[in-house]
């Protein structure tokens, strides 16, 4: 089996709600998304999918993207992004969620090669010059489910961990979130992350600091393609 990464899929298959209103380059992108995937990734692959895959403000609005996800191929660990306001329970979701689709809340997934994979949203970091009113204790909150995940992900003794979040744990500036010591900890090697788009690319750490290497997953920063991660 191979391991694939991809985050922001902003899919609205069942909302009105295209893309290509951000720039040309986002133009098609869901065909463009699909053929990519279904080229690259085979039946034994995992995907890491990073969170905001749906425009869709409901479960119903939201399931036809769900479906997509579904639909292709691998098996698929999906996290919740900021925009994604139809992820209610867990119990709801698996209700509906294709049988190839994992849901990484709380817990964590041990890959058939023993790679443990955990995580979280996360969220703005506090203090931030960015962050908006009530970040603090959001990301608190955040940082105790990373804490949970974390707990389960042990209980699995894995070869390997790599960390599944939607927010960038670490920024180009050097700051750093509550959330890194707590990968370190945790023996984390490979951290993804999406949320940044366009010009805020470049805000995102990418490489290895810490002893993590960090993965900037969002779809318009991988030409719209999973990317392989490497497999130590």
């Amino acid at each position: 089996m191979r391991l694939f990464a991809i985050s922001d899929l902003h899919l609205s298959l069942g909302v009105d709600k295209p893309m290509d209103i951000f720039g040309d380059r986002w133009v098609g992108h869901e065909r463009r998304m699909r053929e990519a995937w279904d080229a690259m990734v085979g039946p034994d692959d995992w995907v890491l999918v990073g969170g905001d895959t749906s425009w869709g403000l409901t479960l119903d609005e939201a399931k036809p993207d769900l479906d997509w996800v579904g639909a292709r191929p691998g098996t698929k660990i999906l996290i919740k992004g900021n925009h994604c306001t139809w992820w209610t329970s867990l119990a709801k979701l698996q209700r509906v969620i294709h049988p190839s689709v994992r849901l990484l809340q709380n817990n964590a997934w041990k890959l058939p090669d023993a790679t443990v994979v955990i995580g979280t949203r996360l969220w703005d970091p506090p203090g931030a010059p960015w962050a908006e009113p009530g970040a603090e204790k959001i990301f608190a909150r955040e940082v105790e489910r990373l804490k949970l995940s974390i707990a389960a992900g042990e209980k699995l003794a894995g070869r390997r961990t790599i960390a599944l979040v939607h927010y960038p744990p670490r920024y180009t500036d050097g700051r750093e979130t509550p959330a890194v010591p707590l990968l370190q900890a945790a023996g984390v090697s490979q951290c993804v992350y999406g949320h940044l788009h366009g010009k805020d690319h470049q805000y995102g750490f990418q490489g290895e600091a810490g002893g993590i290497r960090y993965h900037l997953a969002s779809v318009d920063a991988i030409d719209f393609r999973p990317i392989e991660l490497p497999p130590g």
